[in-house]
């Protein structure tokens, strides 16, 4: 399967999760402040580049350290508001971040890779086509999420252990900048 075989242009939607695709994954830790949140590299100028391919682009991510009260949903909402504020001066755009809070044993249909978030997002921007949809992630509850809702899936391995001959991932890329040469290319 190649990216050249969709027509990717303006009516396709985009999620992403966030940590280890937008930023460094901390080791066993959490991001909790903005001082803790770094960039991965390229992925400003990669974010910039989408924007101008994907109708929308989300941010669908677990944040279990708010469940665990090692942060509030204030802190969260500060580092959210502070990396949509340096996508955008970058150039690029998130059109809105969706999260769940809950514990991983509380088994909550928001929490990946269960579909709660992205059917938030249709209920948000009825115009969104899961089939028409693209999930880029470094997990397999990220490519679970995406293949439970008919998207494309796209996996950038981050440091956690994949199998990365899974039937769950379409496309593998080494990082966001990679998969943004296939799809400008395409």
């Amino acid at each position: 399967m190649n990216l050249k075989n969709y027509n990717i242009k303006k009516d396709w939607t985009l999620f992403l999760d966030r940590d280890g695709v937008i930023n460094e994954q901390l080791l066993d830790n959490y991001v909790t402040k903005w001082s803790e949140f770094k960039f991965i590299n390229d992925v400003l100028s990669s974010i910039n580049k989408l924007s101008f391919v994907f109708g929308r682009i989300f941010v669908v991510t677990n944040q279990q350290g708010i469940g665990k009260g090692l942060m509030t949903v204030d802190d969260l909402n500060n580092v959210h508001n502070k990396m949509k504020d340096e996508i955008e001066n970058a150039g690029g755009k998130i059109d809105k971040i969706y999260f769940c809070s809950k514990l991983e044993n509380e088994n909550s249909e928001m929490r990946k890779p269960n579909t709660g978030m992205a059917l938030q997002a249709k209920i948000d921007f009825p115009e969104i086509d899961f089939e028409k949809s693209i999930m880029l992630g470094d997990s397999m509850s990220d490519m679970q999420f995406g293949r439970n809702l008919g998207m494309k899936t796209v996996l950038i391995p981050s440091k956690n252990k994949v199998n990365h001959d899974s039937e769950l991932i379409d496309f593998l890329f080494k990082s966001m900048a990679e998969f943004v040469d296939a799809i400008i290319l395409q």
